[in-house]
């Protein structure tokens, strides 16, 4: 019988989204169109139209030696042309962000091949090649994923994840790289991921609607959406990991025996 990934524990809508963005046959929604070249000017590595740097000769010119592993796996596109690496780092609000630090890497990880996506508290941050994470970041910004309100691309100063929305609904951001033009409703990008001026300004569109953003979040909270505790099925699963964890250290016998105990209660099939 083919092995069918489950992703992740729990019966509730935040578990349900948590597994439907880390399925990569899940079609991930398109929210809104930015352009090829707006990603690059907000990501600040290059110029738009200008030439990708490379860290190395393409792979075709560089005659190496005859190698297994090589046949078997297929160079990205980046790799393929010897790009240098570069980055995109995201900041995810605590208050029902449409995804968070953790889930990205895991779904990155589904998703995108020749990546190393890193988690810290509050950020969450994937390196690859250049033109490979151009066409990724497209995909991390322009779908489900991203809310102009709720989530932040920063790749310095991040600060802001855990504060309350201010009076817009706007995640606090200390280097103001994104404005809330209250005419139009529209969230306008004006610095670059590490806070330098753009010469002019990347539109991502209108944040999402309340009932859209807890219909959609993967973040547990207590007071503005789904309580962590409300989900018993994930409750039992983190459960039996901390305590095998546990007794395997301090005493492997006791998990053994507690593996047992827990075997025997299983109800027996009637066949």
């Amino acid at each position: 019988m083919a092995y069918k990934p489950q992703y992740c524990a729990g019966q509730t809508v935040i578990a349900d989204n948590r597994r439907k963005q880390m399925n990569p046959d899940h079609k991930l929604t398109k929210l809104r169109d930015v352009s090829d070249k707006d990603i690059v000017l907000i990501m600040g590595h290059r110029a738009p139209g200008s030439a990708y740097k490379s860290a190395h000769p393409p792979l075709a010119e560089q005659q190496e030696p005859a190698c297994p592993v090589r046949k078997l796996v297929t160079p990205t596109d980046g790799a393929k042309a010897g790009d240098r690496i570069r980055y995109i780092q995201f900041s995810d609000s605590m208050y029902n962000a449409p995804c968070h630090p953790y889930l990205r890497s895991y779904l990155e990880s589904y998703r995108f091949r020749g990546i190393d996506p890193g988690t810290l508290s509050g950020r969450q941050i994937v390196e690859c090649r250049e033109r490979d994470l151009e066409k990724y970041a497209k995909d991390l910004v322009n779908t489900e994923l991203f809310d102009p309100a709720l989530t932040g691309i920063r790749g310095c100063t991040v600060h802001g994840h855990s504060l309350r929305l201010d009076e817009n609904g706007m995640m606090f951001d200390m280097l103001q790289r994104c404005i809330l033009d209250k005419k139009s409703g529209i969230v306008k990008i004006v610095k670059d991921q590490v806070g330098v001026p753009l010469d002019g300004e990347v539109k991502v569109g209108k944040p999402m609607d309340a009932k859209w953003i807890k219909a959609n979040s993967t973040i547990y909270h207590s007071l503005v959406g789904t309580a962590y505790r409300d989900d018993a099925e994930l409750i039992e699963y983190i459960q039996r990991i901390v305590t095998l964890r546990v007794k395997y250290g301090f005493m492997p016998k006791e998990a053994q025996l507690w593996q047992k105990q827990q075997k025997s209660r299983e109800p027996r099939s009637s066949s």
